[in-house]
């Protein structure tokens, strides 16, 4: 499983929401801050605006926020709404596993650990969780000797 440039992008763009703690940000400032085109933004904050995870604010110093706290965010339900299935294989993207080979394949159980695997990563890694890990990161950055 490879998570697109889409995918690394939204979550990018949803921690840098995550960040400015309620105050309403510019897809431009996003923008520069990430290094991500506009355009490109414009695209995943579509996606992102009609799954209810963020909200537009209209006018002068308009953009956009969260819609809900980053604590109810997960990495697995951003990427999910991005990338679609996690699966690492088709037989697996469904409910059912339509496969006519799935009683006979022994490397099926390979895959199911895997999306598990996958799964109980990004399912238990919040958007919270990126923000305290993107603060750890910039006080060590910011201390000097």
């Amino acid at each position: 499983m490879k998570i697109s440039t889409k995918g690394r992008y939204a979550l990018r763009l949803m921690l840098d929401l995550a960040l400015a703690q309620d105050q309403v940000v510019r897809l431009r400032d996003v923008a520069e801050r990430q290094d991500i085109s506009v355009k490109y933004l414009e695209q995943i904050i579509s996606v992102l605006q009609k799954c209810g995870y963020v909200k537009s604010v209209r006018g002068p110093g308009g953009g956009y926020m969260l819609a809900r706290k980053p604590e109810e965010y997960t990495v697995g339900m951003i990427l999910r709404q991005i990338e679609g299935s996690l699966a690492p294989v088709a037989c697996l993207e469904g409910v059912e596993n339509e496969c006519p080979r799935k009683g006979a394949c022994a490397t099926l159980r390979v895959w199911k650990m895997l999306y598990e695997a996958v799964n109980g990563v990004v399912d238990h890694v919040s958007l919270a969780d990126l923000v305290d890990w993107d603060l750890e990161l910039h006080e060590t950055l910011d201390y000097i000797i």
